[in-house]
């Protein structure tokens, strides 16, 4: 019993360390094949294989992880009370953590998955509209765009600015030992919070927020 418990164990820990790994390298290219993940997560292919038949059920395991994360955190943050403009920043704030790791599914989207992704993303989708929906009713949030459109494009600048810092790499690095990798760490976790404040004005000024009041959200917050 005890084996087949440490051995249920360690296919659990393979099979997210493949869905961890996959995400970093179709971050880096999309058309990633299934022989480059197990390259990445040091295991054959035949390995991945048997735990992902292919790779649309790699990528829709994915997607429904992200799925999973994304409204759980928006479940937190909309609850039908208080400003909608406040409920967005919460919700962003909780969601950068995890932009970074799935920005490759909106590059996927656009792809040969999109038809599988979308229909995984709807629920969120539709959770989004309606949050940028009570926000135009409130008169917080502009109207210049259905609240299906603005709240894809707002969200999309969130996963824009991710894929900025990623790319700016080793802002905030600093030195290895001692004092250095302290002010390292202080630094990086100051870019980290510039970057998050840049992600959260962006899409707010895209819902039609005022930069004023946007200022003031965000300092709210400090």
């Amino acid at each position: 019993m005890e084996n087949d418990t440490a051995r249920a164990r360690a296919l659990d820990e393979t099979r997210t360390r493949i869905l961890d790994v996959a995400l970093d390298v179709l971050g880096a290219n999309p058309d990633a094949g299934m022989a480059d993940i197990a390259a990445a997560a040091g295991v054959v292919r035949r390995t991945v294989y048997g735990h992902f038949p292919n790779r649309a059920e790699l990528v829709h395991t994915l997607a429904q992880r992200a799925v999973d994360e994304v409204a759980g955190v928006l479940a937190e943050v909309d609850q039908g009370a208080g400003a909608a403009d406040t409920a967005w920043v919460d919700f962003i704030a909780r969601l950068w953590p995890l932009a970074a790791r799935y920005r490759v599914l909106v590059a996927l989207r656009r792809g040969e998955f999109g038809a599988d992704i979308h229909a995984l993303l709807a629920p969120v989708d539709r959770s989004l509209a309606a949050l940028v929906q009570r926000g135009q009713d409130a008169g917080v949030f502009a109207r210049h765009l259905p609240p299906d459109v603005l709240s894809q494009i707002a969200y999309g600048v969130v996963f824009t600015v991710a894929d900025t810092a990623l790319a700016a790499g080793g802002r905030g690095a600093g030195g290895s030992d001692g004092a250095g990798a302290e002010a390292g760490a202080d630094t990086a976790a100051g870019g980290a919070r510039a970057d998050l404040a840049a992600a959260t004005t962006a899409s707010l000024l895209v819902l039609g927020v005022p930069e004023s009041r946007a200022r003031e959200l965000l300092g709210g917050r400090s």
